[in-house]
């Protein structure tokens, strides 16, 4: 007897096959058939009208702090996630050599990760030392997959101490990182990650540790994966135009290691067209045998911009005001024409995105009204209201201080929200060269929230637009991050395969709008999306969600190299 048939629902398995009605056999953890089946089983899920995939991989979040406080990584599985890779940008927590190093860390993964430092301090233990100690906390413990990167800013930091900001290493204190990170492969380590981004500081302001590294300590550090089995690499070389430089110094570095390098972000947030530039990267490693793959965001970037309008004097001296003054200020014609004023200069002036109507949105409302408007753009608020957009501002944001949230078209940022971007952003999806991803979970908590992409993409791509098949967008966010990782048994469903699974309603799927919650250790404030749609979700075929909501079940493995992890080599 099986332990759980999901009976009735429509398989999209991962592969990008056609879907197919079907049932899902589950026993120990693992598929045991796909096909109708008239086994018995000691439960049943009716999947009549949904949809039955393999559950999303994310592999790239911080989510190495949050899994103290929160197993479940919220809000991700929410949305369908069953797996997440944490320890990106350079950034992991440990090793920590002191407790000194464990204070360094922490302010500086305040600083550029956007985590409340109360909230870091409050919410673990932070006396371990090892990789390895770290990891073996989450045994037993973890309501999601999860599996952790060594990054180069704490190895150095336990290595080198305070001369790792500003220092490159001896021969010595290469050797002690060298010693350290086969260390933390041993223990399960699933790669190592760093950074050359100049424009991240420590809790200091001093540039992070990885900054200060030399090429040849890059290229060592690369070069112990390749002896280890099931790692991998992953890497910011810059924000915005990747220099030639750093172009080679990928290349280099996925020799070194014999393994794909994922690199982020694709498109960096600039405001104009990058990506084309930046993709030579990966052509450039593809020539010299390497392997380089791009990261990302699916969505649109959505940043919660509650001082945009205040960042303008004459809107900052009415914000400062009581709720009855500022009220009735804004009655006042001579006030609002300050205002308007003030608004029109600043979007001749190209500040922020000042101007640009159908890229602000209403983050959240305060009232039963204005709950309504929560993701309405002031451009689609004014038309609806027939006003002008600044009346918008005045008559409907302003008096009950409404969030605000911006929203920046990734990728190809000339064609904004329209069709023709959404077109273009999904065609790049789906290059070789581009791996779907880069929610960057867990950290930047009071300004964004992209821990839902899985469901934009269905929602947005697929449902709405049309533009990718159901089949062609669960791929992606499945076996195409698990290639990449050689994640076994994880990111398709067949017979053998780990039973992550989420079921799915098609036609409902969609996100809410993020909302702020302070419901972190010590009352920290962080963005929350809630999901539509998704009816089930299953981790080594333990029920997590059911009906949108967090069951309990602590069903998460930890992800440990050599253990839940093939090799993926240059070759692929």
């Amino acid at each position: 007897m099986l332990d759980l048939i999901i009976r009735g629902g429509t398989v999209v398995d991962g592969t990008g096959a056609r879907a197919r009605r079907s049932d899902v056999g589950v026993s120990g953890g693992r598929v045991v058939s796909i096909g109708n089946t008239d086994d018995g089983a000691a439960r049943t899920v009716d999947a009549d009208g949904l949809v039955i995939a393999p559950g999303f991989i994310d592999i790239h979040t911080h989510y190495d702090a949050q899994l103290s406080w929160d197993p479940f990584a919220t809000p991700s599985p929410l949305h369908g996630v069953t797996t997440v890779i944490g320890g990106n940008c350079g950034f992991s927590i440990a090793p920590l050599g002191s407790s000194a190093d464990a204070d360094y860390v922490m302010r500086m993964m305040a600083v550029v990760e956007g985590i409340p430092l109360e909230t870091l301090r409050a919410g673990a233990s932070w006396d371990w030392r090892s990789f390895g100690d770290w990891l073996d906390r989450f045994e037993g413990h973890l309501g999601v997959n999860a599996g952790f990167l060594v990054g180069h800013s704490a190895l150095r930091r336990t290595a080198m101490g305070a001369d790792a900001t500003d220092h490159e290493a001896s021969d010595e204190q290469l050797a002690g990182m060298i010693a350290l990170l086969h260390d933390a492969f041993d223990s399960g380590a699933l790669g190592f990650s760093s950074s050359r981004d100049a424009a991240h500081t420590d809790g200091d302001g001093a540039s992070v540790p990885s900054n200060a590294a030399s090429v040849e300590e890059l290229v060592a550090l690369a070069g112990v994966a390749r002896e280890h089995e099931g790692t991998t690499l992953e890497f910011i070389p810059a924000i915005g135009r990747i220099p030639r430089d750093r172009m080679e110094l990928m290349a280099d570095m996925s020799l070194a290691a014999n393994r794909p390098l994922n690199w982020n972000l694709l498109g960096s947030m600039s405001p104009v067209e990058i990506y084309e530039q930046q993709l030579e990267a990966c052509d450039l490693a593809s020539e010299r045998g390497a392997r380089v793959v791009a990261l990302t965001i699916p969505d649109l970037l959505r940043i919660r911009a509650n001082n945009l309008l205040d960042s303008q004097r004459e809107f900052a001296e009415v914000s400062a005001l009581s709720d009855d003054a500022r009220r009735a200020a804004l009655r006042d014609p001579a006030v609002r024409d300050r205002l308007r004023r003030s608004l029109e200069r600043a979007a001749e002036r190209g500040i922020e995105a000042i101007g640009r109507w159908d890229l602000i949105e209403v983050a959240e409302g305060r009232s039963t009204e204005t709950d309504a408007y929560a993701g309405w753009t002031i451009e689609k608020l004014a038309s609806v209201r027939g006003a002008d957009p600044i009346d918008v501002l005045l008559d409907v944001v302003l008096p009950e201080q409404l969030p605000l949230t911006m929203v920046l078209p990734s990728l190809v940022p000339s064609l904004g929200r329209s069709d023709e971007g959404w077109k273009a952003r999904v065609a790049i999806w789906q290059d070789e060269r581009v791996v779907l991803g880069g929610s960057d979970a867990g950290a930047h908590l009071n300004l964004l929230c992209h821990a839902n992409y899985p469901t934009v993409v269905l929602s947005e791509a697929v449902r709405e637009r049309k533009l990718l098949s159901i089949e062609a967008a669960i791929r992606l966010m499945t076996a195409v991050p698990a290639g990449l990782y050689g994640l076994t048994g994880r990111g398709r469903l067949a017979p053998g395969s780990c039973a992550d699974i989420v079921v799915l309603d098609p036609a409902r799927v969609a996100t809410e709008p993020p909302v702020a919650r302070f419901d972190l250790p010590a009352g920290g404030e962080r963005l929350f999306a809630e999901a539509r749609g998704i009816e089930r979700v299953l981790i080594g075929g333990r029920d997590v969600v059911v009906d949108g909501e967090l069951t309990g079940e602590l069903a998460g493995t930890v992800l440990r190299s050599g253990r839940n992890t093939e090799t993926v080599t240059v070759a692929g």
